[in-house]
């Protein structure tokens, strides 16, 4: 029973002995981490005679971070247009020879084309409905000149819309390459 009274007393005694010996330790540790660092454009050094002739400036207060960066892989071979290089193909995807890229290509003109007919015959019915701007009125629109009103206004928002999709689609079909007919 007397050693366990004696081991809590012993162990505040060795406590109070080895705290200024860490904290000193501690203090000494830190002062040799901060080394003087030197700004020289956009590079760091904490090389002194390095930084004296390159004549760097000396960072002061705070931690400085490098992370290195990736660089840019030029191009070994020269584009085709002589000026800004080629779209090419995340790394990893499938390569698509020629023909079938114009087959694709053949086929998503053939999509677009399609849609673009059925929304230039639908701004047709939309427009003879519309009447320029006078359709004629429906049941309870006589009575209710409001809901005239408020029928011609979704009429003009849809005409809007189907005219912005047509433009939409016209532009789609100029981005794709000439076809081959």
């Amino acid at each position: 029973m007397p050693f366990c009274r004696v081991l809590p007393k012993t162990m505040k005694i060795l406590s109070l002995l080895l705290l200024p010996s860490a904290l000193l330790l501690t203090a000494s540790a830190s002062l040799h981490a901060q080394e003087r660092v030197w700004r020289c454009g956009n590079e760091y050094t904490n090389n002194a005679a390095d930084a004296q002739k390159r004549g760097c400036k000396v960072m002061e207060g705070g931690n400085v971070t490098v992370v290195q960066g990736t660089r840019p892989v030029a191009s070994a071979a020269p584009s085709s247009s002589g000026g800004a290089p080629a779209a090419r193909a995340p790394t990893g995807s499938p390569r698509v020879d020629g023909v079938d890229q114009r087959a694709r290509d053949g086929e998503a003109r053939s999509v677009l084309e399609s849609e673009l007919k059925k929304a230039e015959a639908r701004n047709a019915e939309l427009m003879k409905e519309f009447n320029n701007g006078e359709p004629e009125k429906q049941g309870s629109e006589s009575r209710n000149y409001q809901k005239y009103l408020d029928r011609v206004a979704e009429m003009k928002a849809e005409i809007a819309r189907n005219e912005s999709d047509i433009a939409g689609l016209r532009r789609e079909i100029g981005r794709l390459p000439p076809s081959s007919r």
